[in-house]
């Protein structure tokens, strides 16, 4: 059996995780034997339900793994609760945002890198069948030059866990999944409930909306042919999220690139300082 803990199981993403291993069961050879939250709340709801052993200490199960998921609220804790474990080399799963300090994610993606550690994670919206469709689209231009896209996602401004980092990772994601992972600059035109995003490829631009509070997700590319797009409904997302962790567990490769994997906090760092200069902001990866 390989042994994986959760850390951070206040997160919905917990729960993905704890029904497909110990309630459907669509693996055997998984046991969850730990989570902790510092909310302990959360925890006892998980382990009144799944049965499962509360942790005391994030940190308690050093060198007793074969893989380790994080999905923290806030992720400020990612980056924490990974480092004790990063000695055992063990895959991770790492939520969205994947952290949020830049200084974060050099560190956090110079150890991972180092040591060869295997990580899943980030927005799990970048596995909805649209999304790929548009990103097949845009690769090979089934459409015709791309000539720009629209892009729309929830975001909550006001909260404990983070503020606009807690859920703005979504919209970038998908982004980056669809345009690719490094655009060059973006400019924010935040409203009350709203932000606005401009965000420069080198031979287009592609608008994003943020809304607060309303859940609903739309991708869209305009091409020399026509337009594509619509909404989308994460159908299939937390199951291939889960899939996509289980394959690294299991001896496999990496999706993504490290780079890729930490650019989108690098993207929301500079939406971040967008928001509050006015301005346009150059996106610095390192």
């Amino acid at each position: 059996m390989r042994k994986v803990a959760i850390l951070g199981c206040e997160n919905s993403h917990a729960d993905f995780f704890l029904e497909y291993f110990l309630e459907k069961k669509v693996v055997e050879d998984v046991e969850v034997v730990g989570i902790y939250s510092d909310e302990p709340e959360a925890m006892k709801k998980l382990q009144d339900r799944f049965g499962v052993k509360g942790m005391e200490r994030y940190d308690e199960l050093v060198g007793k793994l074969d893989g380790l998921i994080i999905t923290a609220r806030h992720g400020d804790n990612h980056y924490k609760y990974a480092k004790p474990y990063l000695e055992d080399g063990i895959p991770m799963f790492i939520d969205k945002p994947v952290t949020v300090s830049e200084e974060d994610a050099e560190s956090f993606r110079r150890e991972l890198e180092e040591r060869k550690i295997p990580v899943s994670g980030g927005s799990m919206c970048m596995y909805d069948g649209l999304v790929q469709e548009l990103k097949k689209a845009v690769q090979n231009q089934t459409y015709g030059a791309v000539y720009g896209g629209y892009l729309k996602s929830p975001v909550s401004l006001n909260n404990n866990y983070g503020g606009f980092y807690f859920y703005s990772q979504h919209l970038v994601q998908v982004l980056c999944e669809i345009f690719g992972y490094y655009p060059k600059a973006v400019q924010v035109f935040p409203r009350e409930n709203t932000y606005t995003c401009v965000f420069h490829y080198a031979d287009y631009d592609v608008t994003g909306l943020y809304v607060d509070g309303n859940y609903t997700y739309y991708a869209g590319i305009s091409c020399e042919k026509e337009y594509v797009g619509g909404a989308y409904a994460l159908e299939g997302c937390p199951e291939r999220e889960v899939e996509a962790f289980y394959h690294i567990l299991t001896g496999g490769a990496q999706e993504m690139s490290y780079a890729d994997f930490f650019a989108p906090v690098y993207v929301l760092n500079a939406l971040y300082r967008s928001a509050q200069s006015g301005k346009q902001e150059t996106i610095g990866y390192v």
